[in-house]
C-alpha cells in the first residue's frame, strides 16, 4: 500500500471511530418506546440509558487523553475500541434495564479512552498539508453522522431483523468496531508515549464523582418527589467541581502534570464560555430528545418515522453551519453567537405556537419551526468553540479544548435529564403535546440565559491557524475542533 493510500485508510479508521461515538449519542433516542415494551423501562430508566453514556464519556475524556500521553495513543485507541465493541455487544444482550444502563455507562468509559487519541494519531502521522486535508473531511462527515443518528436508529428498530428490534441499535457497532480494530492494529504506528508521566487519577475521580452527583438527582428527583438528598447531591456536585479546580492548582505546585491547566479557571470569559456551552448543548440535545418522545408517544409515529421527524432540525443545523462558518465568526466575533441564539429562539417560539392548535397533527406543522431552530443552532455550533477558545493563551488551547469537549458531553447528559423530567411530568398523565410545549418553554429560558451571559464571551474567535496546538493531543479531544 502506498504512503498516500495508507494516510487515507488511517483517516477513514479514525473517522469510523468518531462516527460510532456520534451515532451512539443519538441513535438510541428513538428506541425509548421499544425499550419500554421489551424491558419495562420507566421514564427514569430511559433517561439513564440515553444520558448515562454521555455522562461517563464526558467525565472520562480528559483522563483518557492523559492515559494516551502516558501509555501511547495506539494501545489506548485499540483497548478503548475493543472495549467499546464489547460493551455494545453486552448492551444488545442485556436482559434487564438495570444491566443495560450499566453497560451503557461502561460504553461511555470505553469511548472516553479511545476518542481523545484519534486527532493525535492523525497529527503524529500526517504531514501538515495532509492534516489540513484530513481535517477538512472531518466536519462534513461528522455532520452527516449527526443527521443519520436518529434516522439510522429508527430504521433499525423498525426493521426488527430476526426480531431483535432495539438490540440492533447496539449490535451495529460490533462488526464496525471489529473492522476498525483490524485496520487500526495494522495502520496506527507504535510510539508517542511519555515515559514517567504521572496521571492525575485523583483529579479524574473528583470530576467523575462531581458529574455523577450532578446528574443523579436530576434523573431521580422527579420520581422521588425531590427529597432532601437530591438538593444535597446538587450542592455536593458544585463543591466537587470547586475541589477539582483547587486540586489542579496543587498538582502544579508539586511540579506534576495536571489533567487541566489550572490557569483556565482564572479566566472569567472562558468560565462563562463553559457555562454557555453546557446550556446550549443541554438545551439542544434535550429538545431533540423530547421531540422524538412527542412524535412516538403523542402522535403514534414509529421509530423510523420519528427519526425522519428529526431531519428538519438536522438539515437546518447543516444550513446554519454553512451560513456561519469560520470566516463569519472571525469577522463578527461573539455577535454571531448572539444572532444564532436569536434565530434559534424564534424557531422554538414558532414550534410552540404551531402546536397550540386543535386540528389534526401532521409533521408539516412543525417542519418550519424545526428548520429555523436548526439554522440558529448551526450558526452557534460553527462558532462557539473557537469563540470561547479566544479567551485562552496559545499554550492553553489543548487543555481548554479537552475541557470544552467534556462540558459539551456532560451538558448533554444534564439536558437529557432535565428535559425528560419536564416532558414526562405531564406525558405520564396523557398530556403529551402540552408536555412538549412545556419543554419548549424551558428551551426558551435556556436560550435566554445564553443570550444574557453572551456579552461576557470573548470578543473574537481564535484564528484557525492555532486551533491545533503543539501540546499533547490527549488534551484536545475531537469535539471542539471538529464538530
Amino acid at each position: 500500500m502506498t504512503e498516500k493510500k495508507t494516510m487515507w485508510w488511517l483517516l477513514a479508521t479514525v473517522l469510523v471511530v468518531e462516527l460510532m461515538d456520534l451515532l451512539d449519542s443519538t441513535i438510541v433516542n428513538v428506541a425509548g418506546p421499544a425499550l419500554e415494551r421489551s424491558l419495562g423501562a420507566s421514564p427514569v430508566g430511559l433517561q439513564w440509558v440515553i444520558g448515562g453514556y454521555a455522562l461517563t464519556l464526558g467525565a472520562g475524556l480528559v483522563l483518557g487523553g492523559r492515559l494516551g500521553d502516558r501509555y501511547g495513543r495506539r494501545p489506548m485507541f485499540l483497548v478503548g475500541l475493543a472495549a467499546f465493541a464489547l460493551a455494545s455487544l453486552l448492551c444488545a444482550l442485556a436482559p434487564s434495564i438495570g444491566l443495560l444502563i450499566t453497560f451503557r455507562l461502561i460504553q461511555g468509559v470505553a469511548g472516553a479512552m479511545m476518542l481523545p487519541q484519534g486527532l493525535g494519531i492523525l497529527r503524529d502521522n500526517l504531514t501538515p498539508r495532509d492534516l489540513t486535508k484530513a481535517l477538512a473531511v472531518f466536519g462534513p462527515v461528522l455532520g452527516l453522522g449527526g443527521v443519520l443518528g436518529p434516522v439510522l436508529g429508527g430504521a433499525l428498530v423498525d426493521w426488527d431483523l430476526f426480531g431483535l428490534g432495539w438490540r440492533l441499535v447496539f449490535l451495529v457497532n460490533v462488526p464496525i468496531g471489529l473492522a476498525a480494530f483490524v485496520l487500526a492494529r495494522r495502520l496506527v504506528p507504535h510510539g508517542g508515549r511519555t515515559r514517567g508521566l504521572r496521571v492525575d487519577v485523583a483529579g479524574a475521580a473528583l470530576v467523575a464523582g462531581a458529574s455523577a452527583l450532578l446528574v443523579l438527582p436530576l434523573n431521580e428527583g422527579q420520581s422521588s418527589g425531590w427529597p432532601l438528598w437530591t438538593w444535597l447531591s446538587l450542592a455536593a456536585a458544585a463543591l466537587g467541581y470547586v475541589a477539582f479546580a483547587l486540586w489542579q492548582r496543587r498538582i502544579v505546585r508539586r511540579d506534576r502534570t495536571p489533567l487541566v491547566t489550572p490557569t483556565l479557571f482564572g479566566k472569567s470569559a472562558f468560565t462563562v464560555g463553559l457555562v454557555a456551552i453546557a446550556l446550549f448543548f443541554g438545551g439542544l440535545i434535550g429538545t431533540q430528545l423530547v421531540l422524538t418522545f412527542f412524535l412516538q408517544l403523542g402522535e403514534g409515529f414509529t421509530a423510523g418515522q420519528a427519526g425522519l421527524g428529526n431531519l428538519p432540525i438536522a438539515l437546518g443545523t447543516a444550513v446554519g453551519g454553512g451560513i456561519s462558518g469560520g470566516l463569519l465568526a472571525a469577522k463578527l466575533g461573539r455577535r454571531v453567537l448572539q444572532a444564532g441564539a436569536v434565530v434559534q429562539l424564534a424557531g422554538v417560539a414558532w414550534l410552540w405556537f404551531a402546536l397550540a392548535g386543535d386540528g389534526a397533527f401532521t409533521i408539516w406543522r412543525i417542519v418550519p419551526g424545526s428548520v429555523v431552530t436548526g439554522i440558529g443552532a448551526g450558526i452557534v455550533i460553527a462558532a462557539v468553540f473557537n469563540t470561547v477558545l479566544g479567551a485562552v493563551a496559545d499554550d492553553e488551547v489543548g487543555s481548554a479544548s479537552g475541557v470544552l469537549s467534556a462540558v459539551q458531553s456532560i451538558g448533554g447528559s444534564v439536558g437529557v435529564a432535565v428535559f425528560s423530567t419536564v416532558f414526562f411530568a405531564g406525558a405520564v398523565a396523557g398530556r403529551v403535546t402540552e408536555s412538549f410545549r412545556d419543554a419548549l418553554v424551558v428551551q426558551a429560558v435556556v436560550i435566554g440565559l445564553f443570550l444574557l451571559i453572551s456579552p461576557l464571551f470573548p470578543r473574537r474567535a481564535r484564528p484557525d491557524d492555532v486551533d491545533l496546538p503543539t501540546e499533547p493531543a490527549a488534551e484536545a479531544p475531537a469535539g471542539p475542533l471538529t464538530r
